[in-house]
């Protein structure tokens, strides 16, 4: 990697081509055709809303910055038809996030696909490392972190923001090149790209209402009775922040979920005595939520909770953990990228009960950890 294409790309980020036309849209599409790889990056808010609110997407080639302004244009066409072309890699870096919000946003998953942090994860890089550590650890570069907190949504964008947002996609086409080669000496570019597919596939996975109880903070302080009160809460909680595009907590916060599924009132005032609920959101949907209370109370469907694990069980965590930090020591590869602790703990009850070990289990893991984690178990 010359010193002379850093410079390069770190002068295409002080004068970024801002997208707001369509003919500027259009004209930028003519210089992305051809380019076998390109630096992808998306800046969102997501405060109040269900779905992220997209406010700007970033493209580089590495020698040029263009900034997609979606709140200006009618029409991402252009980029909805990058995103999808198959002769071009897009790379990303932490993409989970982004995928979910240009699905929704754009209406396409970026493929092909490279994700540059779990590049940097399997070359032994924690797993959560961000952009700017890694432009550190890679070419020693500093990175202004300044904007991240911006308000994305709000026009006019600042200069400084701009010059942020391009910042944050310029390096990505050299980083790709450079990590690549890192993989390829291991052997483990084929792991990169399975890593990939599964963060797109569960992008495009919609969350299930009924199985919206498993992430309400708290349920596992419930007992089993008030389990089919907050599944069907829950659910209930999902559908209105999907139609209204209301992030959960503006609906009714975790806490009052667990509230009301524990008193399961009966009338509007028993509701009036239930705490975490805001009067506002009693005096809406005090009817619903009445309504879906008592639909609970004749649901005689199971409920699944997973079972506290048993003293040997714990024991048996533990060596797991022991196992998949030495192994990862030895690959010189992140231990959580091979198993988390919570991911582990699925694979013992999934053992336990006699079905088919998680997914995430499979494919190049199952040589590298799962074999010997299966041996352990059993």
């Amino acid at each position: 990697m010359t010193r002379t294409r850093l410079e390069r790309s770190l002068s295409a980020a002080d004068h970024p081509i801002l997208l707001e036309t369509e003919a500027q849209h259009y004209e930028a599409k003519k210089s992305w055709i051809g380019n076998k790889v390109l630096g992808i990056d998306t800046e969102f808010v997501r405060e109040r809303t269900y779905r992220a609110q997209l406010g700007l997407v970033q493209v580089s080639d590495g020698e040029t910055a263009w900034l997609v302004d979606p709140v200006r244009l009618e029409s991402l066409q252009p980029l909805m038809d990058l995103l999808g072309d198959p002769a071009v890699t897009k790379v990303l870096h932490s993409g989970s996030e982004d995928l979910e919000v240009l699905l929704h946003s754009v209406g396409v998953v970026p493929d092909p696909l490279v994700d540059t942090q779990v590049a940097c994860a399997l070359l032994g890089q924690p797993l959560q490392m961000g952009y700017h550590a890694t432009v550190q650890w890679l070419f020693g570069i500093e990175v202004d972190k300044e904007q991240t907190r911006s308000n994305w949504c709000r026009r006019p964008l600042t200069e400084r923001q701009l010059h942020y947002a391009a910042m944050d996609v310029v390096l990505l086409p050299q980083m790709h090149e450079t990590l690549l080669a890192r993989l390829d000496e291991k052997g483990r570019v084929d792991w990169m790209h399975e890593e990939v597919q599964r963060a797109q596939r569960n992008a495009r996975r919609e969350v299930a209402p009924e199985q919206a109880y498993l992430r309400v903070s708290g349920m596992n302080r419930l007992d089993d009775g008030a389990l089919p009160t907050l599944r069907a809460l829950a659910a209930w909680r999902e559908e209105v922040a999907q139609q209204k595009d209301l992030a959960r907590g503006f609906i009714i916060a975790d806490a009052g979920l667990v509230n009301l599924a524990r008193a399961q009132p009966e009338t509007r005032e028993a509701l009036q005595h239930v705490e975490g609920i805001h009067p506002r959101a009693l005096a809406r949907y005090a009817d619903a939520l009445l309504a879906r209370i008592r639909e609970a109370a004749n649901d005689d469907r199971p409920v699944y909770r997973p079972a506290p694990l048993d003293n040997a069980q714990r024991r048996l965590l533990n060596e797991l953990r022991d196992l998949v930090q030495k192994r990862g020591k030895d690959l010189e590869v992140e231990p959580a990228l091979l198993a988390s602790r919570r991911e582990l703990e699925r694979l013992l009850r999934a053992v336990a009960a006699g079905r088919d070990i998680p997914e995430r289990f499979t494919g190049w893991r199952q040589a590298v950890i799962t074999d010997d984690l299966l041996a352990l178990i059993r």
